[in-house]
């Protein structure tokens, strides 16, 4: 087996914060396999794990597959670029090489699309698993993580662009929401260390890409390519236009023009602590917004998104 798969890269970071531009950079390195969506199956087959039953049984093999295809389908049937995900050829090879863990099913699934790739290590990208890293790390003791960084004015912009998708209806829920992810995310990263554990912010990302990039390439201990910076642009534009064009550093700070003064106020008085931390600027005054304030923007943000779900099944 190839030492380099024991030491698998997860890109993370709160949604709308630039992973899926850096995972079509690094997918670009000739050494590392990154299939081009979203996994979301390692957490939840984990905790289902007891369920399959004897996976050292051909059948049980087949339903941790099953359940996987079942969590994340658009993604095995489009996003693998070296292997198909063909239920019964994979059940009976890891049969044969006697991949009778959750662990060792998920490897053996990115390390045959790393093959077919020609690469020599394999990684993944989905954002929420910055919540998850220490369960991740005792199942890859190897891996390491690179945790994108984005100002949470912009992320809140970005994902009221797709408020269905993330059930974001207000400022304040999209402050808390990004806080989430940037304060576990942070801590865990520091209990991980630097050898296992990354911090780069997404404007830095787009101002200075090849000192950003030579920087991850070192942490990660592969040799600096300039594939990563000429990385080869996505054929659509899909839900990340960014993906087309050249890098550039417009697309960072858009909140001071395209948020109002009160959603400026709302968002730095909600996370203003995290996102001094973070090292953006405040613009005003980030006294904390009372509780009955609080209270309201919650209850919005769950009212709202209860029924825009209950008038789209009806």
């Amino acid at each position: 087996m190839n030492n380099s798969f024991d030491k698998p890269i997860f890109i993370v970071g709160a949604p709308r914060s630039g992973t899926t531009l850096f995972q079509y950079m690094l997918r670009s390195h000739p050494n590392i396999s990154l299939p081009t969506g979203e996994s979301h199956f390692f957490i939840p087959l984990l905790r289902s794990a007891e369920s399959f039953g004897d996976l050292g049984e051909k059948k049980n093999i087949r339903k941790v597959l099953e359940a996987m295809y079942k969590q994340s389908a658009g993604f095995l049937d489009t996003d693998l670029h070296g292997i198909s995900f063909d239920i019964d050829r994979l059940t009976e090879e890891f049969y044969l090489e006697e991949r009778n863990s959750i662990k060792q099913i998920i490897a053996g699934l990115f390390e045959k699309n790393a093959a077919g790739e020609n690469k020599q290590r394999w990684g993944d990208k989905t954002p929420y698993y910055v919540l998850h890293m220490k369960t991740i790390l005792e199942l890859f003791p190897g891996a390491q993580f690179i945790h994108i960084i984005r100002d949470g004015r912009d992320c809140a912009l970005s994902m009221f662009n797709r408020k269905h998708d993330f059930g974001v209806y207000n400022t304040f829920f999209a402050a808390k929401y990004w806080e989430i992810y940037i304060e576990l995310g942070r801590q865990m990263g520091a209990d991980l260390g630097p050898n296992v554990y990354k911090e780069i912010h997404y404007e830095d990302l787009l101002k200075t890409p090849q000192q950003v990039v030579k920087g991850v390439c070192e942490f990660l201990n592969e040799p600096y390519s300039d594939s990563l910076i000429n990385f080869k642009k996505s054929g659509e534009a899909g839900k990340t236009p960014l993906l087309q064009k050249p890098i550039s550093g417009d697309n960072s700070e858009k909140w001071r023009t395209s948020m109002t003064l009160v959603q400026i106020s709302i968002f730095e008085r909600a996370v203003g602590g995290t996102l001094k931390s973070a090292g953006y600027p405040i613009t005003g005054d980030a006294k904390p917004l009372p509780l009955p304030t609080r209270a309201f923007w919650h209850l919005h943000n769950r009212l709202t998104r209860f029924y825009y779900r209950l008038f789209k099944q009806l």
